[in-house]
């Protein structure tokens, strides 16, 4: 492929620079004559940092990745509120942390079959989907999740009674840890 050059005199200094945009009318669809490259199969998935929840009738568990999307670790969690405040704090999270996408847990039984608490983790899901349009949210199956989480506290010394407030961040730290091994397992 020929790419034409041009010359330029630097003698005299930079050229003034112009910065020119075109407006592209997408009314009828993509153009022909622009071409978006294909998305690689197997191509890594988005860098930065990935918001995982654990939705509870009460509390909201939220857990944080690294900026490499390797390591889940705890982050807080919230009371949940009919006015709509933890939605409020969650949208703030996604920002102040820069938050490339959100990982919400979805409760199903042993079986697989969805009840209430998945139809409530769905909805919340969608409510704050609406909120945060730029930033993709995604239901993940999170069975045993919660018990994972206690799990593995009374390994770590911490006893049932002490566990509450720390359990619903626990929780979204095993559903987030799933799904950022589950991005980077071979296929």
């Amino acid at each position: 492929m020929h790419h034409p050059t041009t010359e330029i005199d630097l003698s005299q200094g930079f050229p003034p620079v112009k910065h020119e945009t075109t407006e592209i009318d997408l009314s009828g669809g993509w153009p022909q004559h622009l071409k978006v490259p294909p998305r690689r199969a197997g191509a890594a998935p988005a860098r930065g940092r990935v918001l995982g929840v654990d939705v509870g009738t009460v509390r909201v568990g939220l857990a944080l990745s690294d900026p490499t999307g390797t390591l889940a670790s705890p982050l807080e969690t919230l009371r949940r509120a009919k006015d709509g405040s933890d939605l409020d704090r969650l949208v703030t999270l996604v920002a102040e942390h820069e938050v490339t996408e959100v990982v919400v847990g979805e409760p199903r039984h042993l079986s697989g079959a969805s009840g209430a608490s998945a139809v409530d983790a769905g909805n919340y899901a969608q409510e704050l989907a609406d909120r945060i349009a730029d930033v993709p949210v995604h239901m993940v199956d999170e069975r045993l999740s919660t018990v994972t989480a206690a799990s593995h506290l009374r390994e770590g010394g911490i006893d049932s009674r002490r566990q509450r407030p720390v359990i619903d961040q626990a929780a979204a730290v095993v559903i987030l840890q799933q799904y950022l091994d589950s991005r980077r397992a071979p296929s």
